[in-house]
């Protein structure tokens, strides 16, 4: 593995680790931060496989764009294509005034990041 894709897979291990622990939160937890801390697990995810597979990509942020540049080398990873297009609704929404996450919102973040998680360590050969 590239030295850059276990980076990627690093700083997406620690937003699931943050969307793990703020969704466990008894107290006030702040689901908008799930939602956020889901959507860039997703995001650093594919972007270790676009790392790994040598392609270029720009600073960009929409999931359902970052898996449409995978399909082609990895065609399994269409599965997650729901998971990205309700992640990127989610994670933007919620950073502004207007919308904020419930509860709901926030453990189907979660799911979604997880299934991404999941397809993307098959993809990179890693295990749970």
């Amino acid at each position: 593995m590239k030295p850059e894709t276990a980076e990627w897979i690093a700083k997406a291990e620690a937003d699931l680790g943050t969307a793990r622990r703020e969704i466990s939160v008894v107290e006030f937890p702040n689901y908008d931060a799930v939602c956020f801390h889901s959507q860039q697990c997703a995001e650093k995810y594919l972007k270790a496989i676009l790392v790994e597979n040598a392609v270029k990509f720009s600073r960009i942020h929409d999931l359902e764009v970052l898996v449409k540049m995978i399909v082609t080398l990895h065609p399994t990873i269409h599965d997650v294509l729901k998971f990205a297009r309700i992640l990127s609704a989610m994670a933007v929404e919620v950073r502004y005034p207007g919308m904020s996450a419930d509860e709901e919102d926030a453990s189907e973040a979660l799911r979604s990041a997880n299934e991404i998680c999941e397809v993307s360590k098959r993809i990179l050969a890693l295990k749970g």
